[in-house]
């Protein structure tokens, strides 16, 4: 069972890890009462409302070349990832975009404070060039038909999107494929029974 203030030893990350992911939270509690990055429902279940989905979105996926997470936020999953990234897979580059200034400056900030180099683009996901990144994520941004249209755009010819969706994902896989054609798994999330982690390939409109 994913529970608060699990300590190192349950989420399987090295000391050094948690003590970033530990510095993460500091730096998000210190600046969501301005900014909103989070509920005040979900604050008081950080670490496994957000912080385990993060971790289990980073776990579903292959650690190499870029990953592109779109409409960042608070973090989730791609600050997240990045941090996981940094003593596992630091050959993995990162690029968060966020077009909330406000955001964007959380986002640097706490990247900066706890040791992880990122690509942090305050620019909407309309606007940015194509990145041909191999993975790309997004969480709580847009329903499935939206973020295949962003991900086409965004995906080298061989990469695959990662997309944590609530207990209604199977209605949205349906909407989607009325206007695309792509491959899919639906991992069953471990913070959710009724929700999903849908890893994308092969995307295109019908």
């Amino acid at each position: 069972m994913i529970t608060d203030q699990a300590p190192w030893t349950e989420w399987n990350v090295s000391r050094e890890t948690m003590a970033r992911l530990q510095k993460f939270e500091d730096i998000l509690r210190k600046w969501n009462p301005r900014i909103n990055l989070v509920s005040s429902a979900s604050l008081d279940n950080l670490w496994s409302r957000h912080i385990a989905d993060s971790i289990q979105v980073y776990k579903c996926v292959p650690h190499a070349g870029h990953w592109l997470d779109l409409g960042s936020g608070g973090g989730f999953p791609g600050l997240i990832a990045a941090i996981l990234a940094a003593e596992d897979a630091p050959d993995l580059r990162f690029t968060l975009v966020e077009s909330d200034q406000r955001k964007a400056a959380f986002l640097r900030n706490a990247a900066r404070e706890a040791g992880i180099r990122c690509d942090i683009r305050a620019s909407r996901i309309e606007t940015l060039p194509p990145r041909g990144a191999d993975i790309v994520s997004a969480r709580a941004v847009a329903d499935l038909a939206v973020l295949l249209g962003y991900a086409s755009r965004h995906l080298s010819r061989d990469g695959f999107a990662i997309f944590p969706k609530g207990e209604t994902w199977e209605k949205e896989v349906s909407a989607a494929q009325e206007k695309w054609q792509f491959r899919y798994a639906a991992i069953t999330s471990v913070t959710d029974s009724k929700a999903v982690i849908l890893k994308i390939e092969g995307a295109s409109l019908v």
